[in-house]
């Protein structure tokens, strides 16, 4: 009791003393010379900073104005100071939505000890004084729009903490700040267009502890001062273009945990050096172009937690020592050239839970040691030449808690067992595509009640698709297209609870290692970096399906994409199909459908891939909203009329105005508001050149997210995903903000849909003042846009994949690639990583230029 009595007194203590401060601090009067500099400073805004009275002369007392804490000149030992006044030492306003630049006479506010900034849209160059505070130990700019170099001077004695990551500032890296900062524990550069090598200066830091200069253009080596930081805990390198050897000094950062060199280019051997970092817990290495093996010290570390090799040209024998990798969780060593047999010691990695080695030249079979692999939660073996499916099968089901399961391009030819005593009671993700098997779909899978994600395509299966589908109330993704299912489409599918609310919480198995999605048999597919970024699927296609298309599929409200092409369905198209309101991709071509294209098909809203081509539909073509966009092939091979190159319509085949459930003046207002979403859409795309819509997941060592910002933002940040507004004169549209956007769309209401592409909706906006324009609301996962994308497509020398066959350009290819960068940054999961409107079309201006020079 005597021990709690005393943590309860301090804990007393300690908020009466906060109290107190923060009374102090609303007591004091501000000093004219603190008032004078937070005047001009809000003088660089362009719009008030709410609570600040800066120019209301009756009250002076910025003391009391948000984001403001004064202490009192005595308490800081201000003996020249006639009278007590409040002095600012600390100047907090992220996530403000602060639009304008830093004046130079912030610098006036010498008694400065906190300035944070961070996560708002200042822009233009730092302020040489910004460098220059005598006082300041903690300094947080990042994510803004600053642009411009540091300045050559820097005299920044007391600073701790100095972010200024994820902004667009250039020139080289400012390692001359340790001349007088020598007391910093964190240094924050990353997201920048920093240049240049990686000069000396860094290791006059002696304090060091995290250093993070990611997402650069930097080039050469690792400077030999750095590892001299004998405090250096986090080492960030990754997303730039360092080269050559990874160098032996990394063995002298004694305090190192974590290391990141992913998505460079360095070359050689890894060196074996790792055995005196007792500290060393992440090494992130993938993308890069290291040979030879895993090294000796690597492999024996007991310390390590996590190793991503991913992405080199290693090879040799796996040959990791479980006895001393007690602390190893996860293992990313996929498309590298290791050899042999599946190690069969992985089971002895006691806290071994995520491994993937896809992409490898393995043989064999599972070893029969991964029986005991309790542990075990993620394992991907895809495209490893794994044979003997049945014995694998028996094995893995040991795993009790396997949750995803990833074995693609594997044994070719097998037949999917059916032994009933198979059970995979906690998988959540399961992936055998192209493996050729044959059989039909087993029984025990009935068992994995919790599966979310199947993917069963491009095989042989055979007989009908059993009912019990519909019984996974988690399931979201069913791929079981290219086999030769026979029967019905399960009615129970129309039933599955997560396409029609999809409000279950979806976890991700492995935030570590990413997951593709190929939309044909040879190519590579897009990547997803999270099993919740798929988009929810139902495809059966390229089977030899019978029966009719039932009506109550339009009960799936969450469904993305619906894929029936190539079997044999006949019947009507059901009208009902319009209720799947999230409906963005309808391929129902070659099968044998008759009737009309139903008119209620019109209101799917976000439809942008469609297809009945090759029934036996007959009369006219619906009009209006995105049946408009789609092209001429979507219609082909049918008995119908009206337009996309159809023949036209007699009248007795002309749907009367309350067929389309459209009235004749409606009719009118939808034609209009489609030319126009055509032009502008048109206008997008020729501007863009069809912008691939991918996320960037840039994994920095600097947390761009928000971090208390209140509902309100975290809506209008949600809004501001993917926005491309399309201006005519982008002078007129300087001033325009996020607020006025959703006010003019009404939310992005779909009664303002005027057109809609792969890519996302156009809306129309009528700003307050009457002026008018279309804004293109992006969607997609851009997981594949990211540079290890990158690194792997130059790797294979595959770059013209990236591009549509019909765009790519090899002559203008540094312009694709830029346009191709550009689109990445507009649908950047982190909202601050995204260009202003202002920035987007400059760039594109300059693209434009280039190109035509």
């Amino acid at each position: 009791m005597a021990v709690q009595d005393l943590w309860v007194l301090f804990l007393v203590l300690g908020f009466l003393m906060f109290r107190a401060q923060v009374l102090q601090s609303q007591n004091l009067t501000c000093s004219q010379n603190d008032l004078k500099a937070l005047q001009d400073f809000m003088r660089g805004l362009k719009l008030p900073i709410q609570g600040w009275n800066a120019t209301d002369s009756s009250s002076p007392d910025c003391c009391n104005w948000l984001g403001i804490t004064c202490t009192s000149s005595s308490s800081l030992g201000l003996v020249n100071d006639s009278v007590d006044s409040g002095r600012v030492t600390k100047l907090e306003l992220p996530n403000r939505r602060l639009n304008g630049e830093l004046v130079e006479s912030i610098g006036s506010l010498d008694q400065l000890r906190t300035l944070n900034l961070s996560h708002n849209f200042l822009k233009n160059s730092l302020p040489f004084s910004l460098f220059h505070f005598p006082k300041l130990e903690f300094l947080d700019l990042n994510s803004n729009d600053f642009s411009g170099s540091i300045p050559q001077s820097i005299n920044l004695p007391s600073i701790i903490f100095l972010d200024i990551s994820s902004n667009y500032l250039n020139g080289s890296l400012p390692t001359h700040i340790c001349q007088n900062s020598s007391g910093i524990q964190a240094l924050g550069l990353a997201v920048n267009y920093f240049s240049g090598t990686l000069s000396p200066g860094l290791g006059s830091c002696t304090t060091l502890e995290h250093l993070c200069l990611g997402m650069n253009d930097l080039t050469g080596g690792i400077s030999e001062d750095i590892f001299q930081l004998q405090k250096l805990k986090l080492l960030g390198l990754q997303d730039n273009k360092l080269s050559g050897n990874l160098s032996a000094g990394i063995s002298k950062l004694r305090s190192l945990e974590r290391l990141d060199i992913s998505s460079n280019g360095f070359s050689g051997t890894i060196p074996d050096v790792f055995h005196s970092l007792s500290k060393f817990k992440f090494f992130l290495g993938h993308s890069n172009d290291f040979v030879g093996t895993i090294p000796h010290s690597l492999a024996n570390s007991p310390s390590l937690n996590l190793l991503n090799l991913r992405n080199n040209s290693l090879g040799g024998i796996i040959d990791l020592n479980c006895s001393a990798l007690t602390n190893l969780s996860s293992l990313d060593l996929a498309s590298n050239n290791f050899s042999g047999r599946v190690p069969v010691n992985l089971p002895s990695c006691k806290n071994l839970k995520n491994i993937n080695l896809a992409r490898n030249k393995f043989t064999g079979q599972i070893p029969e040691s991964f029986r005991d692999f309790q542990g075990l939660s993620f394992l991907s073996f895809s495209n490893c030449s794994i044979s003997n499916l049945s014995s694998a099968l028996q094995i893995l089901q040991q795993c009790k808690n396997l949750t995803t399961l990833v074995l693609t391009l594997n044994f070719h030819g097998e037949a999917l067992p059916d032994n009933p005593v198979l059970h995979f009671e906690n998988l959540k993700v399961l992936v055998m595509a192209n493996c050729k098997l044959t059989g039909s779909m087993p029984q025990w899978l009935a068992g994995s009640y919790k599966l979310q994600l199947v993917d069963l395509s491009w095989n042989r299966l055979t007989g009908p698709i059993p009912s019990w589908f519909g019984g996974f109330v988690n399931l979201f993704y069913l791929d079981l297209s290219n086999n030769s299912f026979t029967g019905e489409i399960p009615k129970s599918l129309t039933g599955l609870p997560s396409l029609i609310n999809r409000s279950i919480s979806i976890e991700d198995p492995s935030p570590d290692f990413p997951f593709f999605l190929s939309r044909n048999q040879s190519g590579r597919g897009l990547q997803y970096n999270q099993v919740w970024s798929f988009p929810s699927t139902l495809a059966l296609s390229d089977n030899l399906l019978t029966g009719r298309i039932w009506p109550e599929f339009g009960n799936l409200k969450k469904l993305h994409v619906f894929e029936l092409s190539y079997n044999r369905l006949s019947g009507p198209i059901p009208s009902e199909l319009s209720g799947m309101t999230s409906l963005e991709t309808l391929y129902l071509s070659h099968n044998n459908l008759s009737g009309n294209i139903p008119w209620s098909l019109v209101n799917l809203s976000f439809l942008s891939k469609f297809s009945v081509a090759y029934n036996q539909l007959h009369g006219k073509i619906p009009t209006g909203s995105q049946f408009m966009t789609f092209p001429n092939s979507s219609f082909e091979g049918n008995h119908l009329c009206g337009d996309h190159g159809a023949p036209p319509c007699p009248k007795s085949d002309q749907v009367s105005p309350e067929a389309s459930g459209k009235s004749g003046r409606n009719k009118v207002v939808v034609i209009v508001g489609m030319v126009v979403g055509i032009f502008f859409g048109t206008a997008f795309l020729l501007t863009l050149m069809t912008m691939i819509v991918l996320r960037a997941n840039s994994r920095g060592e600097v947390d761009p997210e928000w971090v208390d910002a209140g509902a309100d933002d975290k809506e209008l940040e949600e809004f501001g995903s993917g926005l491309v507004v399309l201006l005519q004169n982008k002078e007129c549209y300087k001033d325009l903000s996020l607020e006025n956007l959703l006010k003019s769309t009404n939310n992005f209401d779909q009664a303002n849909i005027i057109g809609c592409g792969g890519f996302g909706l156009v809306y129309r906006a009528t700003l307050p003042d009457g002026r008018k324009l279309a804004i293109k609301r992006l969607s997609g996962d851009c997981g594949q846009m990211d540079r290890e994308f990158h690194a792997e497509m130059k790797k294979e020398n595959r770059e013209s994949e990236v591009f549509d066959p019909f765009i790519y350009d090899k002559q203008n290819d540094k312009e694709l690639h830029r346009v191709f960068e550009i689109a990445c940054l507009c649908l950047s999961e982190y909202p601050k990583l995204r260009p202003s409107t202002e920035q987007l079309v400059s760039w594109l201006d300059n693209i434009d230029t280039n190109t035509n020079t």
